[in-house]
């Protein structure tokens, strides 16, 4: 590298001296036709003097004609190829992300390594922002969806018990579907804070040892009143399995997960909890014979407010956040949750999760 540098120095030097080597040879030549023209017969010294003076003033002289070309053919570089990405930047900034720059540039920079990586760059911020603009909306698109469903339930039914000629049966009707909307839209809320705080990294994460097998069970016997309801056969197999992670959030996880199965099992199902411990990991699942999923839906189940069935899912109450809360929940304790499903034949939700002792 050094040996390199030092060749180019000496290139340089070489380059310098021949170039004030031709000017002052012209210079000579040149003052010497004048002389001879003009029969002028100057001493040794002025003609030396003189010849110096001309040469060091066309030597500025080149070097600024040069140095004048070189800046404006810059300039004009610059303008052509920084002028579009300072224009695309523009556009972005002010939320037109449906700039490409490939087509207008490519032929241009063609190789020039560092502009077409700039490029480059700009043309992926702006996909990048593209998509983040799509989700944005579907998301804004999903929330008011879902919130506007139980408003109109509940404005509609208020308007409803204005009407004096109601009977007590029907007043109470009403008000138990407005208590069941209010419900609903207040659970829609928690989640969608819950969501976010997780998906912002803001929620405190306070992982400490404790019994996986006890928190299950116990959330198995509190949904005892919805699996009695439907006289589904529950069969628990939970071996003795610690574990240290953050028991509220992994609550939600386990509470999410049995709702949905007791959700969506008809009446007399039967639903299967496993839990042990292998190896240095901790695997749950739960299985159902309910409606299940197909097969081009399994891939979505896990997005935000992403429904297989919104028919099924609307009865149900159903907002499409839990499954995406429990994946969020699970991946910040460093684990995996799968789902496999079969049409008409119940679906399988396994939870991989490391021990972290």
């Amino acid at each position: 590298m050094k040996t390199k540098r030092l060749f180019i120095r000496l290139g340089g030097i070489v380059l310098s001296l021949a170039f004030l080597t031709g000017v002052f040879s012209g210079t000579f030549v040149l003052t010497a036709f004048v002389y001879e023209q003009l029969y002028l017969h100057p001493t040794a010294l002025a003609a030396q003097v003189v010849n110096s003076l001309l040469g060091l003033f066309f030597c500025v002289l080149i070097i600024s004609i040069l140095g004048f070309i070189f800046r404006t053919r810059r300039r004009e570089f610059l303008m052509g190829t920084v002028e579009p990405i300072i224009k695309a930047l523009e556009r972005i900034a002010q939320g037109d992300f449906d700039v490409r720059l490939e087509n207008e540039l490519d032929r241009d920079f063609e190789g020039r390594e560092p502009v077409n990586k700039l490029v480059q760059s700009v043309n992926s911020m702006a996909l990048e922002l593209s998509q983040m603009e799509e989700l944005r909306q579907e998301f804004i698109s999903n929330v008011s969806h879902e919130i506007q469903s139980p408003l109109t339930s509940i404005r509609g039914f208020a308007r409803a018990l204005q009407n004096e000629d109601l009977s007590q049966e029907e007043k109470n009707h009403y008000l138990n579907i407005i208590e069941t909307e209010s419900m609903r839209l207040s659970k829609l809320t928690e989640d969608l804070l819950k969501l976010a705080s997780l998906e912002a990294e803001n929620i405190r994460f306070e992982p400490k040892p404790y019994r996986l097998d006890k928190q299950i069970r116990s959330i198995v016997l509190a949904c005892e009143p919805q699996w009695m309801d439907k006289a589904i056969i529950m069969d628990v197999s939970i071996e003795e399995v610690s574990i240290t992670a953050d028991e509220d959030l992994l609550s939600q996880v386990w509470i999410n997960l049995i709702h949905n199965s007791i959700k969506f099992s008809p009446q007399c199902a039967r639903i299967n909890i496993a839990l042990h411990q292998q190896g240095d990991k901790v695997l749950f699942s739960i299985s159902d014979t309910g409606i299940g999923i197909s097969d081009a839906d399994q891939t979505r189940v896990f997005e935000r407010f992403f429904k297989a069935d919104k028919s099924r899912q609307r009865s149900n109450g159903g907002s499409g956040l839990g499954l995406s809360i429990a994946k969020k929940i699970v991946e910040i304790h460093q684990g995996e949750i799968r789902l496999q499903s079969k049409l008409d034949a119940g679906t399988t939700v396994t939870v991989s999760l490391p021990v972290m002792k």
